[in-house]
Formats: structure tokens, C-alpha cells, sequence
């Protein structure tokens, strides 16, 4: 069982930077694949980007190579996704979310944790 609590978000206008995280209780947490996944309103849930458990592969999003960076501190069972050149698009809740099987990174059925969600905010 792992149990996630994401924190960061906030408002920032358009071109701003923000850094989420996401801390991980239990003593499991480097056995997890660890994603981020977003939700606009009106809009289904979507994947963000995605680190294995060893950090040594990372998964992106077309809409977000270049300006979002997933990244895992396994002796503080946090990750993180740092956000940089932010877009009025990128406004939704993010959520975290933890996937202990091999299979599809990209994929939301295949993460069996989830956080309760951190808005964020750009505007334009």
C-alpha cells in the first residue's frame, strides 16, 4: 500500500516555472514506477511524464519534451515534476501516481496509487 500527497501547484502566469512533488509514505517506494497525469476540466485524464524505478528512464508527453522534467529522490520517497515555460494549456489538476508492474508507462490502469490532485494554474 502506498499513499501519495501531492504539493506545489498554485497560479503562475504564462512562461513562469512551478515544481511539484509528491511524497510517498511506506518503506516500498523504489519498487514503484512513478507517473504524472493531468486533468482540464471538461477533459479526460491524460499522461504527463513517468520515471522507472531506478530513474535511469523517463517518459514525456509530446506536448510538455523540453519544458517539464520527472525526476525521483528514492531516499525521500518523493518525486518530482518541475515545470518550466508554462502555458495557459497546461492549466489542470495534477496528479501523481505509483505503479508497482512492469507494462505501460503511459497508461492510467496500470497505476494502482493515486494522489488526491494539486491544481495548477497559468494564465495567459
Amino acid at each position: 500500500q502506498v499513499q501519495l500527497v501531492e504539493s506545489g501547484g498554485g497560479l503562475v502566469q504564462s512562461g513562469g516555472s512551478l515544481r511539484l512533488s509528491c511524497a510517498a509514505s511506506g518503506r516500498t517506494f523504489s519498487s514503484y514506477a512513478m507517473g504524472w497525469f493531468r486533468q482540464a476540466p471538461g477533459k479526460e485524464r491524460e499522461f504527463v511524464a513517468a520515471i522507472n524505478r531506478s530513474s535511469g528512464t523517463t517518459y514525456y508527453t509530446d506536448s510538455v519534451k523540453g519544458r517539464f522534467t520527472i525526476s525521483r529522490d528514492n531516499a525521500k520517497n518523493t518525486v518530482y515534476l518541475q515545470m518550466n515555460s508554462l502555458k495557459p494549456e497546461d492549466t489542470a489538476v495534477y496528479y501523481c501516481a505509483a505503479k508497482p508492474r512492469l507494462g505501460s508507462m503511459l497508461a492510467s490502469n496500470e497505476y494502482d496509487y493515486w494522489g488526491q490532485g494539486t491544481q495548477v494554474t497559468v494564465s495567459s
